[in-house]
Order: structure tokens, then sequence, then C-alpha cells
């Protein structure tokens, strides 16, 4: 395979654009600010509500506090959160994985899919399920997923955004990949303590992950949209499409909850 040639961008004047975009992201954050619940804790409480149910027996509680994210969904975060830092590390790689890190990721997947049904129609009273749900079970299985959207995201995002991006897999080294299991591992073992040096932490970076995830997601969209595939050397010159995703992002998340409470009623957890 080829590694793609770096090439020096043309000359392009994006400021009135980035003003632009980043009055609109302030808007956005101040409009949201202003609509969601006081205090730190209601924020992020906040940024969960777009995204998950928050039921308090299916969540991370602690000293009278709930995670802003069901146990499912802050693996699925930190996870993934996980995954792009750890991957990260190995630069602007951006081959897809080999298979058989591909078919530990689909495993991981499906065991997911399992977990999450037979966790769901334990809302049905006279289900008695495949076997009885608990909160590890969702972590574990959240955090697989985790993995698997960080390592598609990484490669995604490398390919798209730089022109020097390069033709080989983050885990391309047969041992990368079991290491970020074993991380995961231990992450899995530390929250299970629920010890408040581990769970507070996990809480906050879970609940800014939903935020982190979307703004990546919908920058790579802004990219294609500005037609800027494979165009940019330094960081700095994704300063448009990074505001443009995080404005995005932040207005899912705003439209979301509005819908959730107009439907609802209230910010508390839903009621199932």
């Amino acid at each position: 395979m080829i590694t793609p040639i770096p090439v020096e961008p043309a000359k392009r004047n994006d400021r009135p654009w980035i003003i632009l975009a980043g009055v609109a992201f302030l808007a956005v954050l101040i409009a949201w600010f202003w609509f969601t619940p006081a205090g730190f804790w209601g924020k992020l409480r906040a940024l969960g509500y777009a995204v998950c149910h928050q039921l308090e027996e299916r969540s991370f509680c602690i000293h009278g506090l709930c995670s802003p994210l069901c146990a499912r969904c802050t693996g699925m975060y930190l996870g993934a959160i996980v995954s792009l830092g750890y991957q990260s590390c190995q630069g602007r790689k951006a081959k897809f994985p080999p298979i058989w890190v591909i078919v530990v990721l689909v495993l991981l997947l499906g065991w997911f899919g399992v977990d999450g049904i037979n966790s769901f129609l334990h809302f049905f009273p006279n289900f008695t399920g495949i076997y009885e749900p608990n909160n590890l079970l969702r972590l574990i299985t959240g955090i697989g997923v985790g993995l698997g959207i960080g390592t598609v995201l990484y490669v995604l995002f490398n390919r798209t955004a730089w022109s020097n991006w390069v033709d080989e897999s983050p885990y391309k080294k047969w041992f990368i990949f079991p290491l970020l299991l074993a991380l995961a591992a231990l992450l899995i073992f530390l929250l299970h303590t629920n010890h408040p040096l581990v769970i507070y932490p996990v809480m906050v970076i879970s609940g800014l992950g939903v935020f982190l995830v979307l703004s990546s997601v919908y920058t790579v969209v802004a990219l294609m949209i500005l037609r800027r595939e494979n165009a940019q050397l330094h960081w700095r010159e994704l300063v448009l499409p990074i505001l443009m995703g995080m404005t995005v992002a932040l207005l899912q998340i705003f439209l979301t909850s509005w819908l959730r409470l107009a439907l609802t009623g209230t910010w508390e957890p839903l009621n199932l």
C-alpha cells in the first residue's frame, strides 16, 4: 500500500468563517447553559440526559450522586475515550485493524446486543430472562462497544483530516490491541470497587465523552461538507471544522434534551 504524500494545502482565509462558527457555538452554549439545570452536576447530567435513560438502579451512584449515564452508556463512552486516547500514541495511522481485531470487536458488539436485549426484557414483569442482568455486565459490554467506536472513529478521523496519514493500523503490532483490552479490564476492576477516587472522575469523563464523541463525528462530517478531505497538515487548519462539529454536537444535545423534556416534563430519569 502507498502512504499518501504530504502536500502543503493551499492558503485559505478562514478567519471570517471561524468567527462566525465561534459565535454560533457560543450562542448554542449560552442557550444550553440557560436551559439546563443549575450547577456543575446538573450540567453534567444534562449531557447524559440527551442520550441515556439514567435509571438510578442501572447507574453508578455514590454518596447520593448518580452518574450522568447508566452503567452501559458509561462504559460505552468511557471505552471510546480510552480507545481514542490510546490510539493517539500511534500517530496518524489510519488503516483499519487486522481481521482478528475486527472479529473480537464484532463479538463484543454481539455480546452488547444480547445483554442489552436481555436487560431490556426485564422491564416486563412476567419475563424471567436468559440470565439476571447487572451493572457489571452492562459496564463490560458497554466498554467493549466503546473500544470499537473509538477504533473506527480514530481511523475515519485520520483518513479524513490529514494529508499525511499513515497507511498502517494502530494495532499493527500484535500486542497493541491486547494491551488495550488489558487496560479496559483494569478500568472495569477499578470501577467495580466503587471507590470514590475512581467513580467521580469516570462520571465526569464519561459525561463529557458524550460531547467529545459527537463532536469528533461531526468534525469528520464537516470536513467532507467543506470538501477538505486529506487537506490538512497541522491542527490549526482544523479550527473551522472542529468548531462546526462542536456546534452541531451541542445543538443535537440541546434539541434532544428539549424534546425529551417536552415529552416527559421532568429532568428526572425515564420512568420505565
